[in-house]
This record gives structure tokens, sequence and C-alpha cells, in this order.
């Protein structure tokens, strides 16, 4: 054999950027997306629903409450229940009449449609990819029996949830499959979990008129001052124009929501006697840790013709 007096040297191979880690659980009844950085994210099937959100920190940015029923016996109390096609107790008189209150997207199990994750074109210093997307989808054929002839219309639903290390974001596409029209509300109806409630302010909805729940419904004038917490609250603000809200504890922002072809926005805690009397509430001096800022399209039914789609969505970013 003939030696050679300079052998090649071998290329050295970089090792891969880590990438995110998605797991569906043992009992098949949830996903769990985890990124390289640590920021986590957990979403039951029954409803779709974000039950969990943690940062890389470790900090968990949902309330869900310790008596929440994760079983698939009754929705979600806490994390991110999705609310399709109605908002609210049925409307007497509209075909959504025979349904539960708030519909029922969260009260369904979804299917797991799978995962898109963020191309990383650097190497394993760069901490890998940076998001992750997650699918699901609904459709009528999925649907009890009970709900069919409730609501007897076609239709396709699929909910993206893209973790990054910046954000939360949620987005539904409704697709009427049908020749004919029907209508819609919709809502993300988002627990917060916040330190104190007395030490929180909102701002972005300065200048809104609201509907207050609390006053039976009462319409009431716009306010110039950012809102703060003192009762019980369960307010629609209507028609919002900033896109932005945020979420101030002691003055410093702790979140910030931004609305993608959302227009109303609704803002509730309930404070001691309502949390008192909510079975699946717990602890009950839990309204202190917690404020739902929803948003959604709610005022007013959304008409989607045969064979359209609506998209819309909220982007919320932890701070």
């Amino acid at each position: 054999m003939v030696e050679r007096s300079k052998k090649p040297s071998a290329i050295p191979v970089s090792p891969l950027a880590p990438t995110p880690q998605v797991s569906i659980s043992d009992d098949n009844s949830r996903v769990i997306a985890t990124l390289p950085s640590g920021d986590c994210l957990e979403v039951l099937l029954y409803g779709a629903t974000i039950i969990s959100w943690k940062s890389a920190n470790g900090r968990e940015n949902l309330f869900l409450s310790k008596a929440a029923k994760l079983d698939g016996s009754k929705p979600v109390r806490g994390g991110v229940p999705l609310v399709f096609p109605l908002f609210g107790p049925p409307a007497a008189g509209h075909e959504t009449a025979k349904l539960p209150q708030h519909g029922f997207a969260r009260s369904t199990r979804w299917e797991y449609l799978g995962k898109t994750s963020s191309e990383s074109t650097t190497l394993s210093g760069s901490g890998g990819d940076s998001s992750v997307k997650l699918d699901f989808g609904l459709s009528d054929s999925m649907l009890p029996a009970e709900i069919r002839s409730a609501w007897n219309h076609k239709f396709n639903l699929t909910y993206s949830i893209t973790l990054s290390t910046e954000d939360l974001e949620t987005t539904l596409v409704v697709r009427n499959v049908e020749t004919t029209p029907w209508d819609f509300k919709v809502l993300f109806h988002t627990y917060l979990q916040i330190n104190d409630i007395s030490t929180v302010s909102l701002t972005g909805l300065e200048g809104t008129a609201y509907v207050d729940k609390v006053e039976k419904g009462q319409e009431m004038s716009a306010s110039s001052k950012p809102i703060t917490f003192g009762g019980e609250t369960d307010r629609v603000y209507t028609k919002v124009e900033d896109p932005y809200t945020s979420i101030l504890e002691d003055g410093k922002k702790r979140f910030e929501l931004v609305r993608d072809a959302l227009t109303d926005i609704v803002v509730w805690n309930p404070w001691i006697e309502k949390a008192e009397v909510m079975s699946d509430f717990e602890p009950k001096r839990g309204y202190k840790n917690m404020l739902c800022v929803e948003a959604g399209s709610v005022n007013r039914w959304l008409t989607l013709e045969g064979g359209d789609t609506w998209e819309g969505g909220q982007t919320i970013k932890a701070l």
C-alpha cells in the first residue's frame, strides 16, 4: 500500500440546533409542546383548550382553577377556552337557541392535526427553533348527535396555536362548507394569571363604549381613564379601535394583547360573591389572581356566506 504524505482531513460536522419537542400524553388527552428555550404549552384536546402557557423562566401566564374539570365532563374553568358559535346564553328565536351557553367548541373533543416548527438556519449556538405551531380541527361530523340536531350546519374549524419565545398566538379559521349562509360569534376566553387584581389596570380601551352585564346589560359611555378593579366586572367593549390592549401590574406592563379581525374585548372578574357560588372555581379567593381579557366578535352576529372562510385571532405577549 502506498502511504500518502498528506491525508485529507475529515470535514467537521456541526451539531444540529435543538428543535421544539411535541408529545401527546399517555391517555391521549392533551398535547404538550416545549421550545429549546424552555417556553412550554399544554393543550387539552377536549375543547382544544390551552390549559398552561409557561415562559422560559417557568412563570405561568394563564390562570387555571384548581377545581377545573379536565376529564371532558364540562368546559374548563381557566386557560383559553374557545367560544363558538355563540357567546353567552342562547338567544331566544335565533338558530343557536338550542345550543349550550358559549356554544360547543369548548365542550367537544378536537382532532390534533400536527405541528410545524420554525426553520432554524443557524447551528447549535443559536438556541434552536424559536416557535412551534400546533393545528387542531373540528367539523360538524365530529359533534354529538344532540348538538348537530340543535345547530344543523356544515362547517370546518381549524385552530392554530403558535408558541414562540416572545408570545402566544391563537388563530381560528371558520369555513362554511354549505351553499347557504349562517351566523356565528367567536371569542378567545383568555384567563390571565396575575399577582393581585387590586394593582392591575388596563389600557387601550379608553374612549370605547361598553355593555355592562353587571348592570343588566346597560350601555355605558366611554371613559378616558384606564380600567381598574374594585368589584365584580363583566363588560363587553364594542368596536374597539386600538388593536393593542395592555395589562399592567403596579404600573408595569405584564401582558400585551393584539387583535386581528376581532372587534370586541370582554373584561371579566367574578370577584368575591360570584367566585363563591361557582363550584369549579378554586381557590375561592383566586379571583385576586386572575383576569379575563377576551378578544372576540360577540356584540353582533357575523354572517358567513356559503363556501366562504373567515379568519381571526389574537397575539399575547408576556412581559
